[in-house]
């Protein structure tokens, strides 16, 4: 798995690419962690996951959105999930995280 964040438009855009598996998932919860703390130092408050470099999450990647989206309420911080793929729509869909979560067709769109 890789990861990569940026700052843009008052928040911060995280790009995780490859799969969120029982080895990824420790190094995807990290990161996800730092991502958040970032947006929580950035005006809009804000952290879009762009999901569309993303293949596969298991229940242990979920469980890792779930721990970040704590960590953000506490923040201040809002995660959109942008651009799932037909895969990850269906994850999402399937553990009802489209409910938790706002999810967004494009990152401009959550922008």
């Amino acid at each position: 798995m890789q990861w990569r964040d940026e700052q843009r438009g008052g928040g911060i855009v995280a790009l995780p690419a490859g799969r969120v598996d029982e080895f990824t998932a420790q190094g995807f919860s990290a990161y996800l962690d730092a991502s958040v703390e970032k947006a929580a130092a950035t005006p809009g408050k804000a952290l879009i996951v762009d999901m569309a470099g993303l293949e596969y999450m298991s229940s242990r990647g979920l469980r890792s959105l779930t721990l970040a989206k704590r960590k953000a309420d506490g923040a201040g911080v809002t995660i959109t999930l942008a651009a799932p793929n037909s895969v990850m729509r269906e994850i999402l869909a399937i553990s009802r995280y489209d409910k938790i979560f706002a999810v967004s067709d494009s990152v401009d769109a959550a922008l």
